[in-house]
């Protein structure tokens, strides 16, 4: 593989494999990781042929608390450097907190924060010793404030924010750069897996991933700390930092709840 490589995590569908291209674009390798076998080839073969660049392919569920461990193990089988970590892979339930499965929150968890912390921490000292390395974690515009009947997934961006930035500011100096990317809601399979189709919130239009993608990826390229693509989430993320706290969870609830009928929703 050639020596930029680019590992990236939920790289079968949405902003994963909109980050692929654009990474597969400017000559990357790539180490493409999802738990999807078909759609993960698919996504893997389809890159080959259109940019003609190195590709392995690695089969995991991110919800298994071991996973990070296992991905690093294999990478170091391949005697390969990361020169960038995306931390893509993320899922939502919907719903009242009480009602849903103590399993699936725990699996929320696992993908979207074990793993993701995990992974940064056993390849980041790679990075340091090279004095180089960039790593993009995708959190949401969900981390500026709670969410009622997503609460496990706003709480779960809410951290992922808040380490990035944190761990931003202790590489300084050192080559290495960390940026979270914190997309509002985006056309992706995101909503369908959350069950979600019939919430309020997809009333107020959805953006293109193609968008989402491009803004975190030239925010990664230039070193930017926090990246949040869209003039709508840009605002709407600053206002909330000045609003009472108990209407900013209401106005989010509300925003929420199910409607009576869903109309051709857009995805």
């Amino acid at each position: 593989m050639s020596q930029e490589i680019a590992l990236i995590t939920g790289a079968s569908s949405g902003i994963g494999l909109e980050l692929a291209h654009l990474f597969a674009s400017k000559g990357y390798s790539l180490i493409l990781v999802a738990q999807n076998r078909e759609k993960l080839d698919a996504a893997a073969n389809y890159l080959k042929t259109q940019y003609q660049v190195p590709i392995r392919v690695i089969y995991k569920n991110l919800s298994r608390p071991e996973s990070g461990d296992e991905i690093v193990n294999e990478l170091q089988g391949y005697k390969v450097r990361i020169s960038v970590l995306v931390n893509n892979a993320g899922f939502s339930n919907y719903g009242k907190f009480s009602e849903i499965p103590v399993e699936n929150q725990i699996n929320q968890i696992n993908t979207n924060i074990t793993t993701l912390t995990k992974l940064t921490r056993l390849i980041l000292p790679y990075m340091i010793m090279a004095k180089s390395g960039k790593i993009l974690n995708v959190a949401s515009t969900a981390a500026f404030q709670p969410g009622p009947l997503m609460a496990v997934y706003y709480a779960s961006k809410a951290y992922v924010l808040s380490f990035s930035e944190a761990l931003a500011s202790e590489l300084i100096g050192t080559g290495v750069t960390v940026t979270a990317l914190c997309p509002g809601p985006t056309a992706t399979g995101f909503q369908k897996r959350a069950e979600m189709l019939n919430s309020k919130l997809m009333d107020v239009g959805l953006m293109d991933v193609k968008d989402v993608a491009k803004a975190g990826f030239e925010g990664l390229t230039k070193g930017k700390t926090v990246v949040i693509p869209g003039i709508r989430n840009k605002i709407m993320s600053f206002l909330v930092r000045f609003l009472p706290r108990n209407l900013v969870t209401r106005i989010v609830k509300q925003a929420q709840e199910k409607k009576d009928k869903v109309e051709n929703p857009k995805l």
